[in-house]
């Protein structure tokens, strides 16, 4: 019986590993990919309780363009924007590991599935905006209410808030049949950190986003919503919910309908061109044109 489960728990780390694989970029493959090309400058904002490691491109001077991934994820998660040359010219940007992915960490090294305490934790990164402008904030999935709850703790710090691909709505949070295999405590042995850190923050986090449902009403700042068509992972439904809880005038929606989740990837250059738009035309309407978009 024993060595039947043994086996059962052999194979489910290995279908889970090669689930979430294409999710997953190694140290390895992050040292190939800046083998040829200058990588961008990491350091960690710390303190007596933590350490938040943040990779950065681009002048300190110019307007600060702030990438919080999602789960799982960390800074190589916006790799191709770091890279982006013509961003580079335009804004300082940083993407950072959150709290229990990548380098960084809380005192108490245990998943942080708190959506406020992992804003918190980012609010220090704010502080290496050397220019004369607010940041611009760009949360993707998991990311997204992290960011929008950073833009309500200091909306005087944050020009606009870019939300892709948002996981929002506390009554659409999305399971599937595997996600009750991560939970268990001897397959969590032989999964990778951020695999079971993901894992924490999905099974809090229909109850974190209720209660961050106050916060919505606080982003008067411009908001851009952008969500796939045909996202699996985040329900469609979330733009709706954002319609219904975001009070800025300013705000946009914008839904793409044959697109999935991995709208930074997929999507990159209509991406790049909403953020360089938004830093040139800050409280005017823009125009997407999502024809162009890839």
């Amino acid at each position: 019986m024993f060595s039947k489960y043994l086996l059962y728990t052999f194979f489910c780390c290995i279908f889970l590993s090669g689930c979430f694989a294409k999710y997953r970029t190694t140290p390895r493959e992050v040292r190939k990919h800046y083998a040829s090309i200058k990588k961008p400058k990491l350091e960690c904002i710390k303190n007596d309780t933590l350490c938040i490691q943040v990779a950065s491109t681009g002048a300190d001077t110019l307007p600060l363009l702030l990438l919080i991934h999602g789960a799982p994820g960390a800074w190589w998660g916006y790799m191709n924007m770091l890279d982006d040359t013509v961003l580079q010219k335009q804004f300082h940007i940083v993407s950072v590991d959150r709290l229990g992915y990548g380098n960084s960490w809380l005192k108490r090294r245990k998943p942080i599935g708190s959506i406020a305490t992992q804003a918190k934790s980012l609010m220090s990164v704010l502080d290496l905006n050397k220019s004369k402008e607010p940041a611009i904030i760009l949360g993707r999935s998991y990311g997204a209410p992290i960011a929008a709850t950073m833009a309500s703790m200091a909306p005087e710090k944050v020009k606009q808030l870019i939300m892709v691909s948002p996981v929002i709505d506390p009554d659409n949070e999305k399971f599937y049949w595997f996600s009750k295999y991560g939970r268990n405590r001897l397959i969590q042995l032989f999964l990778p950190k951020e695999f079971n850190t993901a894992t924490a923050e999905k099974y809090v986090h229909s109850d974190e986003l209720r209660k961050m449902l106050p916060v919505w009403k606080k982003l008067t700042m411009p908001v851009v919503v952008i969500q796939g068509g045909n996202d699996w992972i985040g329900d469609p439904a979330n733009i709706e919910f954002a319609k219904q809880q975001i009070p800025s005038l300013r705000s946009q929606y914008i839904t793409i309908p044959d697109a999935g989740h991995m709208l930074t990837f997929s999507h990159l250059n209509m991406i790049k061109q909403l953020v360089i738009n938004m830093n040139r035309h800050t409280g005017k309407t823009m125009t997407v044109d999502l024809a162009a978009g890839r």
